[in-house]
Parts: C-alpha cells; structure tokens; sequence
C-alpha cells in the first residue's frame, strides 16, 4: 500500500531526491530475486548514502511501524531480499555505501562499508599482498553486507571457514534507529556474548549491517591446480583425506563436478571444454596453496597424484601449467549453474552432510528422486570438502517448466528426509529468505526454534526488519 505521504517526503529528504526511487520502472530490477522464484512489490526503495542516513530511515519507520527490507547486490537464491507482494515495505539498498575504510595489513584487516562489492574487497586486499578468501560464483556483484547477513560459504570454506569465520567486527543499525558500534578489530574479545554472530546469517531480520572488519591472510605464492577423474563416488572422500594429510592441510579447495554437469557446460557455456580425452562419471577440482615461497608445493601436489593413481582413486588428471589453465578449469566449476539453466528448470537443494557421508548421501538420493520422479536428471555439484552438496535436479527432457517446478516441495521432502536422517543441513550457504520457512518449522528442533523466534521478538519487538524471512 502507498506510503503516508509526509513519511515519504521524510524518508526522500533523509537521502535526497535522487537516491529515492518511486517510479515502478526503476524499481524493477529490486522488486525479484536471482532464480525468478520472487516478484514482490515496494512502496519505496531508498538508496542511502552513510550509517547516519541508514539509522535516519530505520527511526522513521519504525516511528510509522513500515516494514524495511535491507538490500545488498540481490544475488541471493532464497528470496531473503525480496519484498512481499502487498507493497507495504520500504526496500533499503545499501549499494551507495561501498567505501574500503582502512585496510591494515600488519594486523591482517580490512574494514569496509556493507555495500562494497565482494571483488572490489578481494583486489584491495591482493594490492597490499594479501587476500580476502571469500569467493563465489556472484562476486562480481554481491555486497559484502549480503555476504554476511546469509554467511556465504563458496569455494574456500574447506581452508578458511564461511563468512562468520571471517568477520572480527561490525556495525549494526538496529530495529530501532540505534547504531551498534561493535567494529573492533580483535582476535579475542571475551566479554559476553559475541553479538556480531547474531547478525551474521540473521539475513536482516534483527538489523542492518552496514560496516565489518573482516580477516585478511597472506597471498598465495603458490598454488597448484588439477582436475581429477575419479575410480567412483566412494573414491572422492579418499582422495579429500589422503589430500589433506599429504599437504599439511594446504587444500584450499576440492570441488565435485559430475559427467553430466560437464556435458552441459560444453553444451551451453562458450570457452569451455572436455579437458580429458577419456569420459568419466566423477571428476573433483583440486587446488592447493601456499604464502611459503619456494614450498615444493608443486612437487607434493605430484606426490598426491602418483600415489593415488597407485591406490587406483584416481584414474586420469590434468594438471593446469599456467594461471590461464587453472581458470579454464575453474570456468567448469562456476559455469555449472548457468549451464543447468539452459537445461530447462531445476530444483535445487543447497545441503550438507558430514564429510564421510557425502558419497551415500549423493548415491541414496539420487536413486530416489529418480524412483519419485521419472525422468529428471540430478547434477550433484560443489563443496564437498565441507560436506556442502549443491544437489541440484533438472528437468526430464522434454518436459514443461512449470509443470517440473510444481513438484519443488515433493521433491525437498524426498531430498530433506534424507539429509536430515544423516544429521545434515537443509541449508548449508545459502540461507532461509523466504524459500526456506516452512522447512525450517518442519525440521527444526522446537526448542532452537523458539530461541530464535524470542531472540527476533527481543530485538525487533514490532517485526519490522525483513519480516516473512528466516523465522516466522
């Protein structure tokens, strides 16, 4: 519904015509999220320019009980920054707010504005010889804000952790109006309650993240890259043990790519191709890396090859020689979504198991949904060096898309079942947002659930900030 007409001129003058966006058409590309799941609509969509215009906002709508969504580069997956359909709430765009504060490289920290530009975050820190290790597909356009309000995973999770594992500090605009100034660049800090967890993957529903001090750790100077063609399933556990402990834990990331995500790769993605000559059903990315210049790193990556071509767990690798190779290779990896898209609709599940429990997870459900629902087509992907499995399923050939993505909530049963029988997470990175709701009141144990829900009353009594999402 619209506005209150002086609350609008209120909110337009906090942070100025230009970044005050009523006109549908400009609205548009914040009104949906990635997949096409979500279409909602706004009653404003306010672009500010600072913490100070943030809290303004936040004050004034809480003054006028008008819901807000907070908003970073809206590349998530789950509907958690997209608006409602009732154009009752006010969509805060953090996107103007992209400053690097300071960047500390004695002390290995960074410390940012909530919409800086994830890639942006990550070649700063390369220039002061450092890195900042979060990496996935969206880079290019997520903001750092959206990163840890869903504590991203990606493709280093294995050696450095998620997102809640790389922020020593934040600052918070609460529900309402106050600023929580918790930006301290500490390794320890043992006073109460660490609140920064509490924002980080609260997904906005508790306040709006709009500055982090984040880790920084030395550059690489050394990495070795290789794609692994695998004996079966069973053997991509081993190669991960046998990996970790023949490099001194130097594995910074191990990706599964299946037979079939690779054939649609070279079906739909330009630049990409089969890079062994034999077909394969299983195949891991490998990399290694190292700050140590002069390590042999190298020279142990070859060892980790020649003694599991020994033990038969792998049985054809390259091994990239340039920078160039290593990105051709890593294109398979990320191209893998975009791929799966031309492939008609997919129903995906963003799931972990414990480590040890990937093959069987991957093997047992596949067979079911199989057995459930003729013809479609699973492309089990991803981090399975944290037990993350991007168990994605497309639809049978031939099929209509619509028809295929009514079965979604049948399907998650069938695949949720499963992990959580396995004492796994029916969301491992990507989040709850909107997609996720009920599965969370179905799965979650009542008491966690109940905590959450008092924490969201304690601190958002009048359930302002991103209602609908995470927690109902």
């Amino acid at each position: 519904m619209p506005l209150d007409h002086i609350l609008q001129n209120q909110l337009r003058d906090i942070v100025g015509a230009k970044a005050a966006i009523a006109d549908p058409a400009e609205m548009a590309p914040y009104l949906h999220e990635e997949r096409g799941l979500y279409h909602g609509k706004a009653a404003l969509v306010l672009r500010p320019g600072s913490t100070e215009e943030v809290a303004r906002i936040v004050s004034a709508c809480a003054a006028s009980k008008t819901p807000i969504v907070p908003q970073g580069g809206n590349t998530g997956l789950c509907g958690g920054a997209a608006p409602h359909k009732d154009a009752s709430e006010v969509i805060v765009s953090l996107g103007r707010m992209n400053k690097v504060r300071a960047i500390d490289p004695m002390n290995f920290t960074i410390t940012v504005d909530a919409g800086c530009v994830l890639a942006d975050i990550q070649r700063i820190a390369l220039e002061h010889d450092c890195i900042f290790p979060l990496s996935l597909a969206a880079e290019g356009s997520c903001q750092i804000g959206g990163n840890l309000a869903t504590n991203a995973g990606g493709i280093n999770v294995l050696r450095y952790g998620n997102t809640r594992d790389l922020v020593l500090g934040l600052e918070v605009v609460l529900a309402d109006g106050r600023m929580w100034n918790g930006m301290r660049a500490l390794g320890k800090d043992n006073t109460g309650y660490a609140l920064r967890h509490l924002f980080v993957g609260a997904e906005g529903t508790l306040g709006i993240i709009t500055g982090a001090v984040l880790k920084l750790f030395p550059r690489p100077k050394e990495t070795a890259t290789a794609l692994c063609a695998l004996r079966d399933l069973d053997s991509v556990t081993q190669l991960l043990s046998h990996a970790r402990a023949i490099s001194g834990d130097c594995v910074s990331a191990f990706e599964l790519i299946p037979r079939i995500g690779l054939e649609m790769c070279n079906r739909h993605i330009a630049g990409t191709t089969d890079p062994l000559s034999t077909k394969h059903d299983w195949y891991v990315l490998i990399e290694f890396s190292t700050s140590r210049p002069d390590s042999g790193l190298r020279s142990t990556f070859e060892k980790l090859l020649e003694t599991a071509f020994e033990a038969g767990i792998v049985t054809d690798a390259v091994v990239a020689e340039s920078m160039e190779q290593a990105k051709s290779l890593w294109r398979i990896r990320e191209s893998l979504p975009e791929a799966q898209k031309h492939e008609g609709g997919s129903i995906k599940h963003d799931v972990s198991v414990p480590v040890s429990l990937v093959p069987k997870f991957i093997a047992d459900a596949s067979k079911a949904v199989t057995a459930n629902f003729a013809g479609c087509r699973p492309v089990p992907f991803g981090h399975v060096g944290d037990g993350n499995v991007h168990f994605n399923v497309s639809q049978p050939i031939g099929m209509d898309k619509a028809t295929y993505i009514a079965q979604w909530e049948a399907m998650n049963r069938v695949v949720h079942d499963m992990v959580v029988g396995m004492n796994g997470s029916i969301s491992a990175e990507h989040g709850i947002g909107m997609l996720k709701v009920d599965e969370m009141k179905h799965y979650k144990d009542p008491v966690e659930l109940d905590l959450m829900r008092k924490l969201k009353r304690a601190i958002d009594p009048a359930n302002l900030m991103n209602p609908g999402k995470v927690v109902d």
